[in-house]
């Protein structure tokens, strides 16, 4: 009888694994990759991207791991013909669905890890971020099982996913410290900014504390051994400092961190982030016509820089500033878009009420940016205009930059 029960316990743990293992790797690599920013090979994003899948993750373990507890559940009478402890069979279960949880995520990791390797990466790669992640997961694995082993009934599965999934959602609009707890529910870390290393040791110990509060408690509910409550005890502090550390956060999980940039100097020099060097040719191409017909004039910049979002953007001193987030398609353009609006004076340009000094300005903005030119309501500085030299523009520009400044052009500027 015994043997049969080793075989039944087999058969099902193997099903059980069968199914959860390629099943989590798949829908973690799906969600992880999703969470990539495109173009950007930042190790604080992969290792946030992590994280975040554990989200998704997490309550389908749960749900499986429940399932696999049911069914489990239902060879209790032939565990009870052996010597063993009553809680060694639910322990060793625990164990071997942790570590297919385990074995999926580190595949996930892999394949996170290696396409950020196979682009220009930046910044360092988060063990602790790692580690919130798999602990995270750990501790789903444990709840559902325990939760499948407590009340083995089919609808136990769908309750623990429907109720992780709420738990893991609640959290997400959140900006709140209620929003670290594991799962946690991190925003893309920006450049210039990085994950904070203690606040990732507090999700861990979180994750942790209350992973061993529950198998303890499980012990202590089927032993009935006093030596259990002083490691219980303890892991439930660990659970509380934990709390205790990520309300201290206020909700930020990260800061700013300085960065060297990455520079290309010739024929101007621009500057980026080092996650984004692999831009600096295409910006080359795409910036260089605008400084030129720029030269001669008070918005005339050799030098560009990429700034914090919390940097104010603009043409100062010969220095242009942008704010560039990802490599989508079009970030060059967008670059050049931003010189140019930091060229005029907003305020002057909102409070500007002639719809021909609008037209003005869009003519010029299409010729600096080398697109089509519009439609404009005065023919004669149209044909005019259209008729000049790229040098004649570039003169007529530094002669009148001062009113396109002020976006204060009239008819008379191209007369």
């Amino acid at each position: 009888m015994s043997e049969l029960g080793r075989v039944l316990r087999v058969e099902a743990r193997r099903t059980a694994l069968l199914i959860a293992v390629p099943l989590l790797t798949a829908v973690g690599v799906v969600t992880a990759w999703l969470s990539l920013v495109p173009g950007v090979a930042y190790w604080d994003n992969t290792v946030v991207a992590l994280v975040n899948s554990v989200r998704v993750l997490g309550p389908l373990a749960a749900g499986l791991t429940a399932w696999a507890a049911v069914r489990e559940r239902r060879l209790d009478y032939l565990r009870d013909l052996t010597s063993r402890a009553p809680a060694t069979g639910a322990l060793v279960d625990m164990a071997l669905l942790s570590a297919a949880a385990l074995l999926a995520y580190g595949t996930v990791t892999a394949v996170v890890a290696v396409d950020t390797l196979l682009r220009e990466q930046a910044g360092a790669a988060q063990p602790m971020g790692i580690l919130a992640g798999a602990t995270a997961l750990v501790m789903h694995v444990v709840i559902g099982y325990l939760a499948g082993r407590l009340v083995p009934r089919p609808a136990t599965a769908v309750v623990v996913l429907a109720g992780t999934w709420l738990w893991a959602a609640a959290r997400g609009t959140s900006t709140s410290w209620w929003s670290l707890l594991p799962p946690a529910a991190l925003n893309e870390v920006e450049l210039f900014t990085g994950l904070r290393p203690w606040v990732l040791a507090a999700e861990v110990s979180w994750s942790a504390g209350l992973t061993v509060t529950l198998v303890l408690a499980y012990v202590w509910w089927v032993n009935r051994r006093p030596w259990t409550i002083v490691p219980l005890l303890a892991a439930v502090s660990l659970t509380a400092l934990a709390t205790l550390g990520l309300e201290s956060s206020d909700g930020r999980a990260v800061s700013p961190v300085p960065t060297a940039p990455s520079c290309r100097e010739w024929p101007l020099t621009i500057c980026v982030h080092p996650a984004l060097r692999g831009a600096l040719p295409a910006l080359m191409t795409a910036t260089t016509p605008l400084a030129a017909r720029l030269n001669g004039t008070p918005g005339a910049f050799t030098r560009i820089e990429q700034r914090p979002g919390t940097a104010p953007a603009g043409v100062s001193k010969g220095v242009a500033g942008v704010h560039l987030d990802d490599l989508s398609p079009g970030y060059e353009a967008q670059v050049v878009r931003q010189i140019r609006d930091g060229l005029v004076d907003r305020r002057a340009c909102a409070g500007q009420r002639r719809r021909a000094a609008a037209e003005y300005r869009a003519m010029i903005d299409a010729w600096l940016l080398g697109t089509e030119q519009p439609d404009v309501s005065d023919p004669w500085a149209a044909r005019a205009f259209g008729g000049w030299t790229e040098q004649q523009r570039r003169a007529w520009l530094r002669a009148n930059f001062a009113a396109y400044h002020r976006c204060a052009l009239t008819a008379r500027a191209f007369r």
